[in-house]
């Protein structure tokens, strides 16, 4: 991003993430502005952006699950995102089409990366969810999935796969887009995400 310090939002940039998020222009010029005041060199590493999420979260511990949205939108793995990186980041985490989330949500789920997602996988992210619920909630989860051992069963359980079994991308998108209890447990409830943003609009 050519015009990173300049204070102003390219024209192209700002067309692009208003076509790719639906976020507005006044939104993404006012997330501009204190993206810059916090990170003045146009890029953000993962402890600014860990700290970012945890101003969203303050009942809660997001360290764990941002560390992992972080890396899924690392594309470049360079340990930093720009401005543009970020507000997608943002979008797809709030209000992304179901198609997108779920490709996005796979790359999530495969820590490693390695295309494929095994069972361990799954309950290190749903660890790091469970670290965003907050007590009052935890206490409201169905007896069969309030932990994170008991989540990440019935998700596996949802796929039909045993222990050691591996899950492709096609086969996690297709599941969960036939199964809306797999959605459900996937995800951090992204209307908490959304109200949050809201709150923290500049």
């Amino acid at each position: 991003m050519g015009n990173s310090k300049s204070g102003a939002l390219s024209k192209e940039i700002l067309e692009e993430l208003q076509l790719s998020t639906k976020f507005t222009e006044e939104e993404l010029c006012a997330w501009y502005k204190s993206f810059l005041k916090d990170c003045p060199s146009g890029r953000i590493t993962r402890q600014e952006f860990q700290s970012i999420y945890a101003k969203f979260f303050p009942e809660a511990d997001p360290k764990a699950y941002a560390q992992h949205v972080f890396r899924s939108f690392d594309a470049n793995s360079d340990g930093t995102l720009d401005f543009k990186e970020y507000v997608i980041a943002l979008h797809m985490t709030s209000a992304g089409k179901t198609n997108q989330k779920l490709e996005w949500a796979f790359s999530l789920y495969d820590v490693d990366g390695n295309g494929a997602i095994s069972k361990n996988e799954v309950l290190e992210i749903v660890m790091a969810i469970f670290k965003m619920i907050s007590p009052e909630d935890a206490k409201n989860l169905p007896e069969d999935e309030n932990t994170p051992e008991k989540r990440t069963e019935k998700i596996w359980g949802f796929f039909g796969k045993k222990d050691d079994d591996k899950l492709t991308e096609g086969e996690f998108i297709e599941g969960t887009l036939a199964n809306k209890e797999i959605l459900r447990l996937i995800q951090f409830e992204p209307q908490k995400v959304k109200e949050k943003l809201k709150e923290k609009k500049p």
